[in-house]
């Protein structure tokens, strides 16, 4: 129970960059595919999900650059039967046509 408490503050705190994709993703304006915010899977609360589709979409800021816990989350993830995408804020920012093709190629 406490981790849907933290994924609910989380969904109550998040970044500039999750609102930007999350305004794209939600109430099925994405290729009519339902997505979920900060939803708790196993021990890991992950950006976005399509729970039908198995696709997690994770944004990773500066932070993330190089971290050994997202390579084992995401190894973690992958061997529940999810594919994971990340992409970089400023990707999100910058090249948001690129990011939601890479989303949709990934949906088919």
């Amino acid at each position: 129970m406490e981790q849907w408490m933290f994924a609910k503050n989380l969904r109550k705190t998040m970044t500039d960059t999750e609102h930007k994709l999350w305004y794209l993703l939600r109430d099925r304006r994405f290729q009519g595919t339902k997505f979920r915010r900060q939803h708790p899977i196993g021990p890991y609360i992950v950006d976005f999900v399509s729970l039908p589709a198995r696709l997690i979409v994770e944004l990773d800021g500066g932070q993330h650059n190089g971290c050994v816990r997202d390579a084992a989350r995401d190894a973690w993830l992958e061997a529940e039967g999810y594919r994971v995408l990340r992409f970089w804020n400023h990707e999100v920012l910058q090249q948001r046509e690129a990011v939601l093709e890479e989303i949709l190629r990934a949906l088919v």
